[in-house]
Parts: structure tokens; sequence; C-alpha cells
């Protein structure tokens, strides 16, 4: 299973990577990788860098941009919820692009649900028919976002970060004393 030893090396290069690309200004502000890199993580990492993979990527990212308030505590958490549930849901699926497919669409309405439905009626006072009047078009490019990189980003990361454990499970095996497999 995950007995090979792990690359953290690889881990914070896809780190650093998803990091940077949320930092590309002017782009819309739910169409990042982070939860196309969660996934893959969470599935070669377990759940503790799964977790932390999430997590992280919120509080270094509202730390850089000076963004740290309610919303960063809620999206952290809810990230790293996000994050330990990857773990156990890709123990019984297998790592290809539907099984990224169908828990990002999951995943994506669990996230915006649980922050985007909380966050703004409970701390800023927003009425909840109000917020969930913009929280549609807002979940919908994050569904167009996630998906598409659940299906191109996911599986290419995840590839990325066990490539060294399956060369290493290659044996061939040569019976001497069979002729035929000479």
């Amino acid at each position: 299973m995950r007995t090979n030893k792990k690359n953290y090396l690889k881990l914070a290069l896809v780190f650093l990577l998803c990091l940077f690309a949320r930092l590309i200004p002017f782009r819309a502000p739910n169409v990042e990788p982070i939860f196309a890199s969660v996934m893959p993580v969470s599935r070669a990492y377990g759940a503790f860098a799964g977790f932390s993979f999430a997590v992280f990527s919120i509080l270094i990212y509202d730390a850089i941009t000076g963004t740290i308030g309610v919303q960063t505590i809620f999206t952290a958490g809810v990230y790293g919820v996000i994050g330990l549930w990857a773990t156990s849901y890709f123990k019984k699926q297998k790592a290809n692009k539907w099984s990224y497919l169908r828990f990002a669409i999951i995943g994506t309405l669990f996230f915006d649900g649980a922050t985007g439905l909380t966050v703004g009626p409970i701390f800023f006072h927003q009425s909840f028919i109000n917020t969930l009047i913009g929280q549609i078009p807002f979940t919908m490019l994050h569904l167009l976002g996630n998906t598409v990189f659940a299906v191109i980003l996911s599986p290419a990361i995840y590839n990325f970060m066990i490539k060294e454990k399956e060369k290493k499970k290659k044996v061939v095996s040569i019976n001497i004393f069979n002729p035929k497999t000479i």
C-alpha cells in the first residue's frame, strides 16, 4: 500500500505551486487548485498531510495577502475536514479522474454550503436569502473550476507524487529451473 518512503520535497513543491497559482492577480477568487491538490495529497500521504495541506493552504495565503479574519478560521477548518474526508474516500476509490470528479462535486457543495451559507449570516449579519442568492453564482464557478482541475490536475499530481513508488514495485523474476523462462 503506502509502505514506501514519502517524498516530502514533492509535497512541498505541490504546495508552493498551489500557493503561487492562488497569488496570480485578476483571477476568479474561487478558481484555484487547492481542492484538486488536497485529493491526491490525502490519498498519497494520508490524513495528517491532507488535513495540514488544506489548512495551511488557506492560512498562509491569507497571511500573505493580509486577509486573515473569521472567514480564515472557517475556511481552513472546512478544508481540513475535506482533507480528512478525502483520505477516507480515496482508500475505497481508484485514483482516476472519475473518482476525483465525484469527490470534487460533492466536496465543493459541502464546502460552499458550510462556509458560504454560515459566515455571512452569522458574523457579518447578512440575510440568509441574500447570502443564498449570492452563493449560487459563486458555487457554480467554484464547481466549474474544481471539476475541471479534478479531472486534469488531480491524476497528474497523484502520478507525480507516487511515481517512484510504482517503479520500485516492478520486479522481474526468472525461474532458473524452468528453461522456458530464460
